[in-house]
């Protein structure tokens, strides 16, 4: 059974692609700093044929021992879904440097700093595969929005971390793919649309985030790729 590990897994997105996991037979590993969020997970994940094992984490302040045992407990790690984001909506004038510190911290180097802490276990699987949840709102050419700069300066950044990272670990055998997504009806998608309704629900896009952490791997390596109907 292959084990999948995904971040911000207590809403939206991250949620709905733990629950397709586990729903597929996986063992899913889900981190959050919201330990009501997991809880709610775990009765939703109830009944399902895989299983799901939840961890209360805070990427901006990372426990390595802890995330590392837990880890072994579980067997090891084939994929890691850096799926947690933040979103600060203000006009460019208004951010704060707290704003752009905290922006960077969660959307890139919350993933910094988890990749470099399971690299060991990705780097004796077979299938490992690092999938980075990023946006249209980092992907170059396409539509940008005020208020949202930090955001998709940081999803930016996290793409070319996927182009650079795919160069450096090819020879380690491990795939390195960005997924930029486009208008998904989630709470953070409320935040900074209000009013507006997506086209793509918050479990569609989930179980095709799931799908392409299993399968994408072994098509895709170091690819920045728009998953859009409208952005938004």
């Amino acid at each position: 059974m292959k084990n999948f590990l995904v971040t911000g897994a207590s809403k939206g997105i991250g949620f709905e692609t733990a629950l397709a996991l586990c729903r597929q037979e996986y063992r899913v590993l889900a981190l959050s700093r919201d330990e009501e969020g997991l809880s709610r997970l775990q009765t939703a994940a109830e009944g399902a044929t895989g299983s799901l094992d939840t961890l209360c984490y805070d990427l901006m302040q990372p426990d390595t021992a802890s995330l590392l045992e837990w880890i072994n407990r579980q067997g090891g790690l084939d994929v890691l879904i850096n799926n947690a984001g933040l979103l600060v909506n203000k006009p460019f004038a208004e951010l704060t440097m707290a704003d752009w510190q905290e922006s960077f911290s969660v959307n890139l180097f919350g993933a910094v700093s988890l990749i470099q802490t399971v690299m060991p276990f990705l780097q004796v699987t077979a299938t490992a595969h690092i999938v980075n949840i990023g946006s249209m709102g980092g992907f170059q050419g396409s539509s940008k929005f005020p208020g949202l700069s930090a955001y998709s300066a940081s999803k930016a950044a996290l793409a070319n971390l996927t182009e650079c990272l795919a160069e450096e670990l090819k020879d380690s055998g491990i795939s390195v793919n960005c997924l930029a997504l486009g208008a998904v009806q989630t709470e953070m998608l409320a935040t900074a649309f209000p009013g507006y309704q997506a086209p793509v629900t918050k479990a569609d896009m989930g179980s095709f985030v799931a799908w392409f952490a299993t399968q994408g791997g072994r098509f895709f390596n170091g690819k920045i790729l728009p998953v859009s109907v409208s952005t938004p």
